[in-house]
């Protein structure tokens, strides 16, 4: 123990004298052949609205030298037309200095743009600047890239006389844009309609979308002429995923909308009819050639209507009336069609292909009830079904893509005929049981050969029929429907179930 206090004495006072040790990652190196590197040489943007703020994007910036680098300056040169903002260090700024980066570490550096109105621009327009790295005399750029487009915008708007959405530039929904009732709004052919997180277009007069379009030749899916709603995330990712915005929906006071040769997709519902107190004459929505897809809602709270909930869907009335021909309704996941108290639905030529990818669905495709809980009242109405030559399928393995709910007590209301179902619970000839007028249920050859493809069936999704398809000539002629969703003309005697015609290969 006597040597232990001298040792510690000495080894205290060779502390003192030793030189600091500091890792060499840490040593900011001065030479000027220290440059960055660079995850991307281009921060791309998707088209951005012109005034509207867009996602941040991601540059990695990486210091492969074995000693730290200060880099003197992060800056932009936010040419006229365009502002980009930066995030550094978790630091909000324009132009951020002395800004280190440890030996064979990196740099996470946002971006963001804003672009100014061109009222003169109706197409979109390409914008760049630069992003410069100023490092030990060295200066490296980054460039950005933009594409802005001006459009029309719609911010809690109440339209209270008959407006015309043009289609000369988009169309973008902030919160709300509301139809007041004995008014009419009328979207041309080709109208583009992007509508922010959220947001709805609430209809209490009249929507007519493409309503007088009358094609003459055959139609390409991704024809100018359809009308689409989407949200207005643009990136690659967001294409296809459900939810984003609210959907179209008509108020009690709604009546005659139309909807034609229009896609709606990404949204909690795709059409939405809530006349909760069921007043009449009942909203009434015609549906024609339309496609809605990647619809989803995680029960929707709608406290302020009287209700409770409501769970997404392409087609959902509430005391509502929908005529429906030539639609497709796909990737619902929670229910492609739901009528209740009262509601009037009939489909004519429809493919329901209710294949969901994101979820595991455990809801029917087609669903029918009579009661609906309003302001703590049960509201009771039994609703009504027409379906003729018409596919309902999906991808649910366990259960029906069919529920009518206490069907028993307005089984005269259903009438499904000349039409390919996936149901077990009415695969008999019973009052609910759909084994008669021509119905094809559960087909063998349904999961595979239905369809062209599906998500489980190649790469590239496609609802038209397949050669070996059930549904193929299986239809009754409807003498007022002689064409299909792509305008194609149908077999006058021995048409296809579905929206879809087929085309012989």
């Amino acid at each position: 123990m006597r040597f232990l206090l001298p040792l510690l004495l000495v080894l205290s006072a060779l502390t003192v004298l030793l030189p600091g040790c500091e890792p060499k990652e840490d040593i900011v190196t001065t030479d000027s052949s220290a440059r960055l590197a660079f995850a991307l040489d281009t921060v791309k943007f998707d088209t951005v609205f012109v005034s509207v703020g867009t996602v941040s994007k991601r540059l990695w910036v990486y210091n492969r030298n074995a000693r730290a680098v200060r880099v003197a300056e992060i800056s932009l040169q936010n040419r006229p037309g365009i502002t980009y903002s930066l995030l550094v260090n978790g630091q909000p700024t324009l132009a951020a200095r002395d800004v280190e980066i440890r030996g064979k570490d990196s740099l996470l550096v946002l971006v963001r743009a804003t672009i100014d109105p061109t009222p003169n621009d109706l197409k979109p327009f390409l914008v760049v600047d630069d992003l410069k790295f100023r490092t030990n005399g060295n200066e490296q750029v980054v460039k950005v890239l933009s594409y802005g487009q001006n459009a029309y915008f719609h911010n809690q708007e109440e339209i209270r006389r008959n407006t015309v959405w043009k289609a000369d530039k988009p169309h973008v929904i902030f919160d709300y844009a509301l139809v007041d009732s004995l008014v009419t709004l009328t979207i041309e052919p080709g109208a583009r309609i992007y509508s922010h997180g959220g947001a709805a277009l609430l209809v209490g007069g009249t929507l007519r979308c493409n309503a007088d379009f009358r094609p003459t030749d055959e139609l390409k899916a991704t024809d100018r002429n359809f009308v689409r709603f989407q949200a207005d995330r643009r990136e690659e990712f967001y294409q296809e995923i459900p939810g984003q915005w609210a959907g179209i929906w008509f108020l009690s006071s709604s009546r005659d909308n139309v909807v034609r040769f229009t896609e709606i997709k990404n949204s909690s519902f795709g059409l939405l009819v809530l006349n909760p107190k069921a007043l009449r004459p009942f909203p009434a929505v015609t549906v024609e050639n339309a496609v809605i897809q990647n619809i989803s809602s995680t029960k929707l709270a709608l406290s302020g209507l009287g209700i409770a909930s409501l769970g997404g869907s392409a087609l959902y009335a509430v005391a509502g009336d929908f005529a429906v021909r030539n639609t497709l309704l796909t990737n619902c996941e929670q229910y492609a069609l739901v009528g209740l108290i009262g509601s009037s639905v009939q489909l004519d030529y429809c493919t329901i292909a209710n294949y969901t990818t994101q979820a595991n669905r455990e809801t029917p495709s087609v669903f029918l009830g009579r009661t609906l809980e309003v302001n703590d009242r049960l509201v009771t109405l039994n609703p009504r079904l027409m379906v003729r030559n018409s596919i309902v399928w999906g991808s649910m393995r366990k259960g029906d893509e069919l529920a009518f709910a206490e069907g028993e007590q307005y089984a005269g209301n259903i009438s499904i005929s000349n039409s390919v179902l996936k149901t077990s619970e009415y695969d008999n000839t019973g009052v609910l049981g759909q084994r008669k007028n021509g119905n094809i249920l559960n087909p063998v050859e349904g999961p595979t050969y239905l369809f062209k493809s599906t998500p489980f069936r190649g790469k590239k999704l496609d609802y038209q029929l397949d050669t070996l398809s059930a549904a193929s000539n299986k239809a009754m002629p409807l003498p007022d429907l002689t064409t299909d969703l792509l305008n194609r003309p149908r077999n006058p005697t021995t048409p296809d179930i579905g929206a879809y015609e087929r085309v012989n290969p």
